[in-house]
């Protein structure tokens, strides 16, 4: 999900902002009555949108395990008179709202996936504005205001140049290595994408570059043996705490950021024994590629020192001790200029509807497109909350949280082009 982000709000009401802005360009037509009608609808439908958020949220969507929730929000989808709607091979939920006439293929995605296991309660409690449950924010926010958006645009008659194609993507999270999204983009699944926007999380943020990610899982293997008896061979577990001093003492470049991170480590089966087996999981991270992999390599040759150093501390014994570094999942870095027009899209519309967004970097389905050129964002859902990742984690809609839903109506209204 996005990284947390500040908004400010201005103090003029919506509606005199709406009436009183030009149009600052033609990718914002705030001024356009259909699209004012959709940002109205939005407002006053805005507790059908917390009942979709609760009712997708209360349907489990383990890792690789979205079949339930996809179903439901195809269902979701239909009722809002969309076409060609199906679900792709890779389980990727896709329909799309037809433009009037030549234009550009605008992707509006959320992630169907959460992080939490099968047979996690995700029930969910609301107290007054706030709502509280696993995945609420990340990313059932998400979906439900994709859905928001496209409710407004059917009830407000908004006829668009070019077609909306709605995506609820699956693997977004750890281990599904954004397998939703690739398949969009290797597979071509949902036809060509110009512009693609991914909702995800809480706030008023936009992510505008790509934090790429190499993720390992290392493990170093020998025979075994008693901590006594066989003591004078290579260790496997000092072999690992070698590789992760190692690790730790490889320097970052001060910009752009670049991070590493042991995150699990295993190993052994009781404390008098020379371990068979250890391993750990490490995630290495930077919005610039070039700094990935210049931090990806350091990282191997760490591990192949250790390696070597741990052969070479015993060098009377003849037992073998071997290493394996398996790639778990890798995430491209990328991203576009803050004055790229998709940008310029997403702060114009902010700007229409009363506030200031910030720009950051993460780590979103937005990745995959960012690392092939194509024009790409990840804007936050509105509202405010906390706990991601948690079972206890929480969204408030507080007293304007429909501004996450209409933001997006006005973002993609830009870029599809409005009749």
């Amino acid at each position: 999900m996005p990284r947390p982000a500040v908004t400010r709000l201005l103090l003029s009401p919506l509606i005199l902002l709406l009436g009183a802005l030009p149009l600052a360009a033609q990718d914002v037509p705030n001024n356009h009555p259909a699209v004012r009608n959709a940002l109205q609808q939005i407002q006053s439908t805005n507790e059908q949108t917390l009942t979709q958020q609760i009712a997708l949220c209360e349907i489990p969507a383990p890792p690789f395990g979205e079949e339930r929730r996809a179903a439901h929000f195809r269902s979701m989808l239909e009722a809002e008179g969309l076409t060609n709607i199906r679900i792709d091979e890779e389980g990727n939920v896709i329909a799309e709202r037809p433009g009037t006439g030549p234009g550009p293929r605008v992707f509006l995605t959320a992630h169907l996936d959460t992080v939490f296991p099968e047979g996690t309660d995700v029930t969910v409690t609301r107290v007054g504005t706030r709502l509280s449950g696993p995945g609420i924010g990340d990313d059932c926010r998400g979906l439900a205001t994709v859905l928001a958006v496209v409710r407004a645009y059917r009830t407000a008659g908004v006829q668009t140049t070019g077609t909306l194609v709605v995506v609820g993507t699956v693997g977004e999270e750890g281990a599904g290595n954004l397998r939703g999204v690739r398949h969009l983009f290797e597979k071509g699944s949902a036809g060509p994408i110009d512009y693609f926007i991914s909702v995800d999380g809480v706030g008023l943020g936009t992510t505008t570059r790509a934090v790429g990610s190499h993720r390992y899982r290392v493990t170093f293997r020998g025979p075994g043996g008693h901590s006594y008896g066989a003591f004078g061979m290579p260790n496997p577990v000092h072999a690992l705490g070698r590789a992760i001093a190692g690790l730790a003492d490889l320097p970052v470049p001060p910009g752009p950021k670049a991070t590493y991170s042991v995150g699990v480590i295993t190993g052994g089966t009781s404390v008098n024994s020379i371990a068979m087996e250890a391993s750990m999981d490490v995630d290495l991270r930077s919005e610039s590629q070039v700094s990935l992999d210049r931090l990806d390599a350091g990282f191997q040759r760490a591990v192949q020192q250790a390696l070597t150093a741990e052969r070479a501390r015993w060098t009377g014994s003849t037992v073998p001790l071997e290493v394996d570094v398996a790639s778990i999942g890798k995430r491209p870095a990328g991203g576009q200029p803050d004055n790229a027009p998709i940008v310029l899209t997403a702060t114009r519309a902010a700007r229409a509807l009363g506030f200031a967004t910030e720009l950051g970097a993460s780590s979103t389905d937005a990745n995959i497109a960012m690392s092939r050129g194509v024009p790409a964002l990840t804007v936050d859902g509105g509202g405010t909350g906390g706990g991601a990742h948690s079972v206890s984690e929480w969204y408030d809609d507080g007293e304007r949280g429909y501004l996450g839903p209409q933001w997006v109506a006005l973002i993609v209204a830009g870029l599809l082009g409005v009749r």
